[in-house]
């Protein structure tokens, strides 16, 4: 298989957000569960699944390029990895910080990862899935 410079970005991403989401998800299961409630504690949990499960998916979108790449591989890349920063990332602050006020940005990444799905979409359905 022809190797393009997205999907090497893209195989990256997926393995720095796996490997941050498997280590954050250990900092929560075994040393903020000591310091902050059981609420607070499921939303550090929310981070780290919606963080992982979009790692996940940027490793299998780094097998697409040869059905999608260019733009759309580009946006769908882009979009999840700010995703999964925006959302994850700001409900990782809340629970950090006790700070209410980074929640208001939680939906921003929400968003993002959702737009990330609707250009994989869109691209599976375009009838010139090559574009470039």
């Amino acid at each position: 298989m022809t190797q393009f410079p997205e999907q090497k970005s893209a195989l990256a991403a997926a393995a720095f957000f796996g490997f941050t989401a498997v280590l954050l998800g250990a900092f929560g299961a075994h040393e903020l569960k000591k310091t902050v409630s059981a609420e607070m504690l499921a939303i550090f949990d929310t981070g780290c699944r919606y963080h992982l499960a979009h790692a996940l998916a940027l490793l299998g979108l780094a097998a697409l390029p040869p059905v999608i790449h260019g733009k759309f591989f580009k946006a769908v890349l882009w979009c999840w990895s700010a995703g999964i920063i925006i959302f994850s990332g700001s409900l990782y602050l809340l629970v950090l910080t006790g700070l209410c006020t980074w929640g208001m940005i939680t939906p921003l990444g929400g968003v993002l990862l959702m737009a990330g799905w609707l250009m994989l979409w869109i691209s599976a359905v375009w009838r010139g899935n090559r574009l470039s």
